[in-house]
């Protein structure tokens, strides 16, 4: 299928483009395990201790923050990988979103963006690379940041992002580690994105799935503005390439909870649950599941492809709130009211191991 976007008309010539066939993996999917990760991070000393180093490494967050005053801290992170998607500039833009997320999780609002670009200049025509540039500059413009500066080389394969910058109230900032026991889970977009992008490898996405997919992986995670002046709000993330499980278990062993969620609350993207029911699925899902399969606690009777959705990549992925039970009403209000379709209660923290368990 051609799934190509019409933006203002691409060129003939980057219609024959197929970007995924030069990459390995794609989008969060190609994220080093988090195994592997915890490996090469285990002796690389922590950042000297700073009073204005609010959130370095210590609990795997989504950006770091640096108090800059009493009333101002930026917020620092950057995100890129190679091509989900065949079209430049829906990967442009996948990719844009996806970067800018962590900004929003942590409470902040965008300030300006730098773009890092690695491009095999002997196999992309210029024309499709300048198209990945475009999308990228598209989202940027809708969240109302220029795109600054940034650095571009010459390799094997194509990759895109951003480093994004924000800026939050040094007292207002949304950690990871901050949820509390009782709290409430909310999520803020559908789970599937990595079904559905192991799917168009195989050239079996359906049209309707693809809009789905950029659907999803291009809307900006703007509520995270408002939820960090909501004081019942206490931790955020945004699920992107460990799945929900894994960047779950990290709210848990950050705050000292477990977690309880319930799987047939999870709202869920509907064609990636038939590629599930199928048998579809990335390799980065298994990869996930190998390296947090002993910190989670499956509900008997749950099937292999309910455990893939719950480790399934998500590029783009919506906010995961932690919040105490008289403000759900609020934050679910609050994602409706900017446009998130699917916000859904699914589970509660306790105290008790960080563990997650999830019922069926």
């Amino acid at each position: 299928m051609n799934h190509l976007t019409l933006d203002g008309g691409a060129a003939a010539a980057d219609e024959a483009v197929r970007l995924t066939r030069f990459s390995h993996g794609g989008g969060c999917g190609c994220k080093i395990s988090p195994a592997v990760l915890s490996r090469l991070l285990a002796e690389s000393p922590l950042p000297v201790p700073s009073a204005d180093l609010l959130v370095g490494r210590e609990s795997s967050d989504d950006a770091a923050v640096y108090r800059l005053n009493d009333e101002q801290a930026i917020v620092a992170t950057t995100d890129f990988f190679t091509p989900i998607v065949d079209d430049p500039y829906d990967f442009g833009r996948i990719a844009a979103t996806n970067a800018l997320s962590d900004v929003y999780a942590m409470g902040a609002r965008p300030l300006f963006a730098l773009a890092l670009v690695g491009m095999p200049l002997d196999k992309l025509p210029e024309s499709a690379i300048r198209r990945i540039l475009a999308g990228g500059e598209a989202v940027c413009a809708a969240a109302g940041i220029p795109i600054a500066g940034g650095h571009s080389i010459d390799m094997l394969e194509p990759i895109y992002g951003l480093v994004g910058l924000g800026l939050v109230h040094p007292a207002k900032v949304k950690r990871n580690s901050a949820a509390r026991a009782g709290d409430c889970l909310i999520l803020g977009k559908p789970l599937g994105i990595g079904m559905l992008s192991a799917a168009l490898k195989k050239g079996i996405l359906s049209d309707a799935g693809y809009a789905e997919m950029l659907r999803w992986t291009t809307q900006l995670n703007t509520p995270g503005i408002a939820l960090a002046e909501m004081a019942g709000v206490h931790a955020v993330t945004d699920v992107t390439g460990f799945g929900l499980a894994g960047h779950l278990l990290e709210i848990c062993r950050g705050s000292g909870l477990s977690a309880h969620i319930d799987f047939d609350r999870l709202p869920l993207i509907e064609e990636a649950v038939s590629h599930a029911r199928c048998g579809i699925v990335t390799g980065a899902s298994a990869r996930n599941w190998a390296a947090y399969a002993s910190e989670v606690d499956l509900a008997s009777g749950l099937a292999d492809w309910q455990r893939n959705l719950l480790t399934d990549p998500q590029t783009s992925g919506g906010l995961l709130v932690a919040c105490d039970e008289a403000s759900v009403e609020a934050v679910l209000a609050l994602f409706r009211a900017e446009n998130f379709a699917a916000p859904a209660l699914v589970g509660r923290l306790q105290a008790g191991p960080a563990r997650l368990n999830v019922k069926g």
